[in-house]
């Protein structure tokens, strides 16, 4: 079996982080592992707190995980502080580094921030080289290029400032771009790609860039080239979202599993 892991933050309340990671690669056939870099405090609400997991901690699960089996591919998550990241840097250093699919998580859906200020400068220097794939969304690519992004050549021009960070390839993601079609960019280094899917009004969207950015890491742990890995993504999160899950009071999350609870003749929605 193919196996990925996730280097991501814990969500209590079961949407994004490490759980929708592991969800959505066992919902690909693939067997997930994961390193914890902190642990929240939160409901489908909001993020009330963050407790950080010590960088050695987080070092020592990478490399104890690589020592013992094969995996495959890599998705990476919520690190907060330039010490969790330069940690989780050092660990490739001593493993074998499989595709790396970087998430820029920056800021939770009701505000919180998920990394510090001081952080960016070192998520660019110490894991933008690392990573095959970086997916940031339209107010992440936004910080990350400083400029403002308004269409599909401001998303593909960001890509390419992106890439010139030390990212291989680029997924500008567009679900937060207009009310039309949610469009994504995919950026190789040389070619783009414009995949779109029709914008599915529901509020229970949480962790669909968690599920998103961990379903391409599946695809590419089952041997996907970039283009594949990312379209076959798109197919699925726009499918979890589609049967999305009415729980909370808040951004309720997707549903990791509606395909194999169809087959199964199990009900799709909450």
């Amino acid at each position: 079996m193919r196996i990925a892991l996730t280097i991501a933050g814990s969500d209590s309340s079961g949407g994004a982080g490490i759980q929708a990671d592991l969800k959505t690669f066992q919902a690909h056939g693939v067997f997930g592992m994961s390193a914890v870099t902190a642990v929240t405090v939160q409901n489908t609400q909001k993020v009330y707190a963050i407790q950080e997991m010590r960088p050695q901690i987080v070092y020592d699960q990478i490399v104890c995980l690589f020592n013992d089996t094969p995996i495959h591919a890599v998705k990476i998550g919520m690190a907060a502080s330039a010490d969790l990241i330069e940690a989780i840097a050092d660990a490739f250093k001593k493993v074998p580094a499989p595709a790396i699919v970087l998430d820029p998580v920056m800021i939770s859906k009701s505000g919180f921030p998920l990394l510090h200020k001081e952080s960016a400068q070192a998520l660019i220097e110490k894991l933008f080289p690392l990573a095959q794939v970086v997916t940031p969304n339209i107010y992440e690519a936004e910080k990350l290029v400083g400029s403002e992004i308004s269409n599909t050549s401001g998303m593909q021009k960001a890509a390419v400032a992106i890439a010139e960070l030390g990212a291989s390839k680029v997924v500008v993601k567009g679900g937060h771009l207009g009310d039309g079609d949610a469009t994504d960019i995919l950026y190789d280094g040389q070619d783009f790609q414009q995949i779109s899917s029709p914008r599915i009004k529901t509020s229970n969207t949480h962790g669909t860039g968690c599920t998103f950015s961990s379903a391409i890491a599946a695809n590419l742990a089952l041997g996907k080239n970039f283009f594949e890995a990312v379209t076959q993504a798109k197919t699925y999160i726009t499918g979890a979202i589609e049967h999305a899950l009415d729980i909370g009071k808040g951004h309720g999350p997707t549903h990791h599993f509606y395909d194999l609870y169809a087959k199964a003749g199990m009900r799709t929605k909450i």
